[in-house]
This record gives structure tokens, C-alpha cells and sequence, in this order.
């Protein structure tokens, strides 16, 4: 229903019917982007996400049970882009897909065009190869990540919204009771580490946003 839905909104959809046959497909074909679900035959979505990000970046977003925190959370601890709850409006699933495309397309237009290299203490962003590297060592970044921290990098010392965020790193509006921008910096926390003097590097600027780095005196 969904994948004809989407082709008469202008998608070219395949589809697999189980998680073993998605996984050989998304592995042997570049998608531009892949809506999984959680819950499937012979290997699950959380599994998928997995192997597949052991060896590609194609973006991922994940159909979760309504209500389900749980699955939502760890679906973006594992590696998923953002996350739709089921049964979920086709309208608004074919927003969230053209969101990630335009982000897409919005990262290729920025590499193109910028490809200087930015430096916050040991974290180096390498825009030209998608790398952003701690103490000489790259990170593996979602593309969603990636641009999350990319913009609170070049931001370092000042807060950046919430809502800001959002635009950038997923594509579309904050929503009330959304946590996509949480999860993500939870896991950004998770991959940089703390600094050499043991201080986060990634702050949270209550009823604000977040920041890189310390506020600026004054």
C-alpha cells in the first residue's frame, strides 16, 4: 500500500518482505534512501541497521509500534536517521522522505562549495570527505549525525536551537514531544567522548538548545 502510495508521488519504491531480503537488496543497490520496519520475518529491522551500517550510509528511516519509545531510541542509537510511528499518515511519511532527500541534496550542494577544513580543539571537520575526525581518528557518523554535529562545530560557543537543529539535521519542523534531536545527541555524546580534560563536549543549554564547547564571556 505504502510503496504504491509513494510511486504515485513521484518515488521509484522496491520492496523486500523480510529482513534477510532487504538487507541483500539495500546492500547490492545504492538507494537514495530506506524505510524499514522493526518488526520483520527471518531478520528484524534493529539487525538490519547493524549489518548495514558496518558497510553503507544510505539514510534509514524506521516505522516503530505507536507508543513505543523504546524501539524509537534504540533505532537511532544503532544507526537509523529518524523514525515514523506506525500506522503512520502515507502523506507524512512522503514529507519526511522528500525532507531527507532535500537534505541530501543540500549536503552535496554545501561540499561542493566548501571544503574548508574547521577545528574545535582536537575535532577536525573535513567537509570535502564527509570526515569529521577526535584526536586524528574518524568518527562513524550517521548522515544525520553528521550534520547535527557539523553545524553545533561551526556554531562552538553558542547555543543552537533545538528547532535549528532539526531543520538541518533531519529536514523538517521540530515537532511537540519529539525527541529525533535528543537521541542524536545522545549517541554524538556517546561516539566524541569527553575532552582530554575530562569536561563534555557537547552541552545542553536548558529550554534553549544545545553547544559545543563552552559559552563565550560576555
Amino acid at each position: 500500500m505504502l510503496s504504491r502510495f509513494l510511486e504515485g508521488e513521484g518515488f521509484i519504491c522496491e520492496c523486500a518482505y523480510d529482513g534477510a531480503a532487504g538487507l541483500q537488496k539495500a546492500t547490492q543497490t545504492d538507494y537514495d534512501v530506506l524505510v524499514l520496519d522493526v518488526m520483520m520475518p527471518k531478520i528484524n529491522g534493529f539487525e538490519v541497521v547493524k549489518r548495514l551500517r558496518k558497510i553503507k550510509n544510505t539514510p534509514i528511516l524506521m516505522l516503530t509500534a505507536r507508543g513505543d519509545e523504546d524501539d524509537s531510541i534504540v533505532g537511532l542509537e544503532i544507526g537509523a536517521d529518524d523514525y515514523l510511528s506506525k500506522p503512520c499518515n502515507p502523506k507524512v511519511l512522503s514529507a519526511r522522505l522528500r525532507a531527507v532527500l532535500r537534505r541530501i541534496d543540500a549536503f552535496s550542494s554545501e561540499s561542493s562549495e566548501n571544503f574548508e577544513t574547521v577545528s574545535v580543539g582536537d575535532v577536525t571537520i573535513l567537509p570535502g570527505t564527509r570526515t569529521i575526525k577526535v584526536g586524528g581518528k574518524p568518527l562513524d557518523l550517521t548522515n544525520t549525525e553528521f550534520k547535527i554535529l557539523t553545524l553545533l562545530i561551526r556554531s562552538a560557543g553558542k547555543v543552537v536551537e533545538k528547532e535549528t537543529l532539526s531543520q538541518i539535521g533531519l529536514g523538517r519542523k521540530l515537532n511537540p514531544f519529539d525527541r529525533s534531536i535528543d537521541f542524536h545527541i545522545s549517541s554524538l555524546r556517546r561516539k566524541l567522548g569527553e575532552t582530554p580534560e575530562a569536561t563534555p563536549r557537547i552541552l545542553t543549554v536548558r529550554g534553549e538548545g544545545y553547544m559545543f564547547g563552552l559559552l563565550e564571556e560576555g
